[in-house]
């Protein structure tokens, strides 16, 4: 970090304002080099901190900055590590809660923007957005407010984004995990106003889960992906034989990535799996059973998710 940009920072932080030739003079030292670094990250986690007003312009270049150190900040681009994760949960939960707004769209920008990140990131993600969704209150970046009272519009727009991030158990994937957050959040709120785009999204959430197609691989481990990213890049006569193997020996192709990638080797068609993947299971079933029998009635919404999961939808 440049002696510019700490000195920067402090002078920000001391004042408890960010004006828009300050973020911009940031932006600039930060970037001078063309990367963050872990110094710089702490520096501008820690002005967030102390801030008495946070401005959009504020917003974006912390979660733009962050964002960008977290996700792309270590080969290979585009995983978060748990080691990463850890460094993240850290800086926010430093006080055992979330700090401002900010924080809580950087949280849900960094699972958009990876292929990956580990499960502790996801469910602390998770945990922080259900806290936000039932005790929060003030703007968000994404548009609307947020309430304590009912679940909001751009709660909506939260919970959606984070169910459904690339990041997740696999692209547009819900897990039982996510499921039973919005299970959590319907009996909390049920009597409230909640804004029209609750119960479809509602409904939307756990019918994914409950008759969305994944693959337990689908979203390959941090460490797997810096093997294959080295494997790709070496260009040893060793590899350059296994490829032109491959190509002489179609069309058994396909054999031999079910060998070197692990790929159908139960067996089992990525088609059929599809198809099964669309039943609801006896296990999901005794869930389901289990969620709906919790406060010993059938409400409204869970008529819906039931109508949803009949139709076949």
């Amino acid at each position: 970090m440049s002696y510019q940009f700490a000195d920067l920072a402090r002078a920000v932080a001391a004042d408890g304002q960010a004006s828009s030739e300050e973020i911009l003079a940031l932006r600039r030292l930060g970037w001078g080099d063309g990367q963050i670094s872990r110094e710089e990250a702490e520096a501008i986690f820690a002005v967030n901190r102390q801030l008495s007003g946070r401005s959009e312009e504020w917003v974006d270049f912390f979660v733009e900055a962050l964002g960008e150190f977290i996700v792309n900040g270590t080969e290979p681009r585009g995983y978060v590590d748990e080691e990463e994760a850890q460094w993240l949960i850290g800086a926010i939960d430093h006080d055992g809660r979330l700090e401002s707004m900010a924080e809580l769209e950087l949280l849900v920008r960094v699972m958009e923007r990876s292929t990956n990140v580990p499960d502790s990131l996801k469910h602390y993600a998770l945990r922080q957005v259900e806290q936000a969704v039932l005790t929060g209150t003030g703007p968000t970046r994404c548009g609307g407010e947020l309430s304590d009272t009912h679940i909001s519009a751009a709660e909506c727009k939260l919970v959606r984004r984070i169910i459904f991030a690339s990041g997740g158990h696999g692209p547009a994937a819900v897990t039982r995990y996510d499921a039973e957050m919005l299970f959590r959040l319907k009996d909390e709120t049920l009597s409230e106003a909640n804004d029209a785009a609750w119960d479809q999204l509602f409904v939307d959430g756990v019918a994914n889960y409950l008759k969305g197609f994944q693959l337990a691989n689908a979203q390959i481990s941090h460490e797997r992906a810096k093997e294959l990213e080295a494997f790709i890049a070496d260009n040893r006569a060793s590899v350059g034989r296994f490829f032109g193997q491959m190509a002489r020996e179609m069309p058994q192709v396909r054999n031999h990535f079910g060998k070197v990638f692990g790929r159908n080797t139960g067996g089992t068609s990525f088609v059929e799996a599809e198809a099964a993947g669309n039943l609801v299971t006896d296990d999901e079933n005794a869930w389901l059973e289990k969620m709906i029998d919790a406060d010993g009635e059938v409400d409204d919404l869970e008529r819906a998710l039931l109508a949803r999961i009949a139709a076949g939808d």
